[in-house]
């Protein structure tokens, strides 16, 4: 690990994200990092606590003359988003994060960087392991599987822990109180068909969708950013339409929680189409790249022409309903709040599109900081490709955290956000869904709030933290520790 992270202030800080970093942490595959967290806790000699689904709970008593204020829990989730570039050889089962500093920032080399929620468990860790700092006592909850299910905060039990007020460090904006985020829901269409055989005189061609930005598919959602397997079914619709274009293959995007960045399908056309097509593909592509020429100038779009024809093709009418179905789901920003401006209530992220031998498989992730709007829109992409054929679930829903503006550690953090820093904080909601709202549903009498440092560009190769605004972050929440309200 560069020693330049290391040599970052505050020391505390980087220097347990670079130990973290180095542990292997996908979601659903948290072993490793369960156990150095483990490990961490018991050689600081604390209680350490193991629940069913490997979330950890660290316990630390408060300090000198901070035994009357009220307990805390400080709370972020272990596993993080993997995403790399296309051209980037890493293995994130077994490799630690590569990073480093680029100007005011910290950077991965061609991957998630991981300080979403990296940066909140490492800032947990260095308080834990302080013996200079103020604070009353602690539990520290790491949570597994946030990223792709929320599935720690969803298996918490009640009763386990004791804290009144609980702090989670996981939003993005340095200069924002998250009082409130959105709950989320899977929708799942698949379907099988019958290959055919591709015909005589057919020529194949690989179409690349590439060089998107992507981003978190939550706080992302509203800049306008293209979508992959969108801006692909666009150029599948017009090929099949206008000449017959058949699909073979397509593969795009990875995971629910990103925008996708790239998409790649095998098709064919009848040879006597070639040159109309790649004329009439290139108007397309023209129009496209205007479209998102000031949120994606870096879109690429290309055509290569097979060396060998695809042997089998999706079948015409079953395309026909595919590319319809596509075209007709919704994606990106649904619905606007009614209650907060500037705040996205509905959206939902085509996340993922596998299509070959037989089989097809879409997946999306539907946001909202209302319930039934959350279940309406599904039930809308469910219509979509039912209506094709498609057998969808709809399933992992999780709910949303309720804004409650009356909080009593709100009144504690707005002024101390002011004295350190000259201006009041931006007390929002937020469109990403945050573990808030499902810790509250076991623990509904504890008092919520949520901040962190600033982070841009999280799920995407292009995730980076600002080093200044750790130094913030640091600062505030040492200061927020040492005034927590007496019991």
């Amino acid at each position: 690990m560069s020693q330049e992270i290391r040599d970052l202030e505050p020391k505390a800080l980087w220097n347990n994200f670079a130990n973290l970093n180095a542990v292997p942490r996908p979601s659903k595959k948290e072993e490793h990092v369960v156990a150095f967290i483990k490990d961490f806790g018991k050689n600081l000699g604390l209680a350490v606590f193991e629940d069913e689904v490997h979330n950890i709970i660290i316990r630390k008593p408060a300090t000198a003359g901070m035994e009357n204020r009220k307990p805390i829990v400080l709370q972020g989730h272990l596993d993080m988003v993997h995403q790399k570039n296309a051209e980037t050889i890493f293995d994130f089962d077994t490799q630690g994060i590569e990073m480093y500093v680029d100007g005011d920032w910290v950077r991965a080399k061609g991957t998630t960087l991981g300080a979403d929620n990296g940066l909140g468990v490492a800032a947990i860790m260095a308080v834990l392991e302080s013996k200079t700092l103020a604070h009353p006592a602690i539990e520290a909850l790491f949570t597994v599987d946030e990223e792709t299910g929320m599935t720690g905060a969803m298996n918490l039990n009640g009763g386990l822990l004791q804290g009144q007020i609980l702090l989670n460090l996981d939003t993005e904006e340095d200069d924002e109180i998250d009082i409130g985020c959105a709950g989320g829901i899977d929708v799942t269409a698949e379907a099988e068909f019958d290959e055919e055989e591709t015909p005589d005189y057919s020529v194949g061609y690989t179409i690349t969708v590439r060089g998107l930005k992507g981003g978190h598919s939550g706080i992302d959602i509203h800049k306008g950013l293209g979508n992959a397997n969108k801006i692909m079914n666009r150029l599948l619709y017009d090929g099949f339409d206008n000449f017959g274009l058949q699909i073979s293959e397509i593969q795009g995007g990875s995971l629910r929680n990103a925008i996708p960045r790239e998409s790649v399908a095998k098709v064919i056309i009848a040879s006597v189409y070639d040159e109309a097509f790649v004329f009439d593909m290139q108007q397309i592509v023209a129009e496209i790249k205007n479209e998102l020429k000031t949120t994606e100038p870096d879109l690429e779009i290309v055509f290569e022409k097979l060396k060998q024809t695809p042997a089998t093709v999706m079948p015409s009418i079953a395309q026909y309903y595919f590319v319809r179905a596509m075209a007709t789901a919704a994606n990106g920003v649904h619905r606007m709040s009614a209650d907060f401006d500037n705040l996205v209530e509905t959206s939902n992220n085509i996340a993922k599109v596998i299509l070959g031998k037989g089989k097809l498989s879409v997946q999306c992730l539907t946001r909202s900081s209302v319930e039934s709007a959350k279940f309406d829109l599904a039930n809308e992409l469910r219509s979509a490709f039912e209506l094709m054929g498609c057998e969808v679930e709809i399933s992992g829903s999780y709910p949303g955290w309720t804004p409650n503006p009356e909080s009593e550690i709100l009144e504690v953090l707005v002024p101390i956000y002011e004295k350190l820093n000259g201006e009041k904080p931006k007390v929002v909601a937020c469109h990403a869904g945050l573990e808030c709202g499902i810790l509250g549903a076991n623990y509904p009498d504890i008092d919520m709030i949520s901040f962190g440092p600033t982070i841009q560009g999280a799920h995407s190769p292009d995730e980076r933290a600002s080093i200044a605004s750790s130094q913030k972050f640091w600062k505030f929440l040492v200061e927020i520790l040492a005034n927590i309200p007496v019991k």
